[in-house]
């Protein structure tokens, strides 16, 4: 069966803001899309706290037929509320888009497909989130070891999740039910725009994975570098919730701004 050799693998990619970015302006309301087009983890304390922004509004972006189910975006909003201070709240917004019409995408294809479509950006007092469900499959996926990605966060306020790829694990006997897997993908992936682990939110204890760096050392962590095989697909299939920040993360998340 495809879960007994697969790994599942969720990550970062830090992508530079290009050049031109920086005098690139939202004609509609003035701001400087570059500000969101930083490395991942740099605008960790605004997510966090409410020193300068008071908001949030995560776009939830989908190609038809991708959509997230409601119950894992609902999981995502309420992980954000548990570590975030934004008391004028959190907003989620869904659309769909027509599909690029690629088999595989790098995360330079993902960051255009951004630039095209993505609507808000940070203003005076509302910080944005763009998150991105694709067809496709990543171009990191590989034949060779078996490895294909569920999820990448690539800039400050930026992370997509390969859906196609996710749906063709889940939801079917011995393998996570999908909500599950994308709660799991969802928030790892958050995470690491809260800048963990040790990306922009500065650890109080030393707990980053030598061997994977910028995860979480411990296994039952939800930054823990999510590489399994056999055993651990087969073990998420059992899960009931997916895997909460442990004690270090959840320090690191507060000692830069979070709850």
């Amino acid at each position: 069966m495809k879960f007994k050799q697969v790994v599942l693998m969720l990550g970062i990619i830090i992508l530079s803001a290009c050049s031109e970015d920086g005098v690139i302006i939202n004609e509609e309301n003035g701001v400087i899309q570059s500000v969101n087009r930083q490395s991942t983890g740099s605008s960790a304390n605004d997510l966090l706290s409410d020193v300068k922004f008071t908001s949030m509004i995560i776009e939830v972006v989908y190609v038809d037929g991708y959509e997230p189910s409601q119950a894992s975006i609902n999981n995502l909003k309420s992980f954000i509320e548990k570590r975030t201070f934004k008391p004028q709240g959190i907003v989620v917004e869904k659309r769909a888009i027509a599909s690029p019409n690629k088999t595989r995408y790098s995360i330079n294809d993902i960051a255009d497909i951004e630039r095209q479509h993505r609507k808000y950006y940070n203003t005076e007092n509302r910080i944005a989130v763009w998150a991105y469900f694709s067809d496709g499959k990543s171009d990191r996926d590989s034949t060779a070891d078996d490895t294909v990605v569920l999820g990448t966060a690539y800039w400050n306020t930026s992370f997509v999740v390969f859906q196609e790829t996710l749906n063709n694990y889940s939801n079917s006997p011995l393998e996570p039910s999908r909500s599950l897997l994308e709660t799991t993908v969802m928030t790892h992936e958050f995470g690491h725009i809260f800048g963990l682990t040790n990306l922009g939110s500065p650890m109080q204890t030393n707990h980053e994975d030598g061997a994977h760096p910028k995860h979480c050392n411990n296994d039952d962590c939800l930054m823990f570098w999510k590489s399994e095989s056999g055993a651990g697909i087969f073990d998420m299939a059992n899960m009931s919730a997916a895997p909460s920040l442990d004690a270090n993360c959840i320090a690191d998340l507060r000692a830069n701004g979070g709850k």
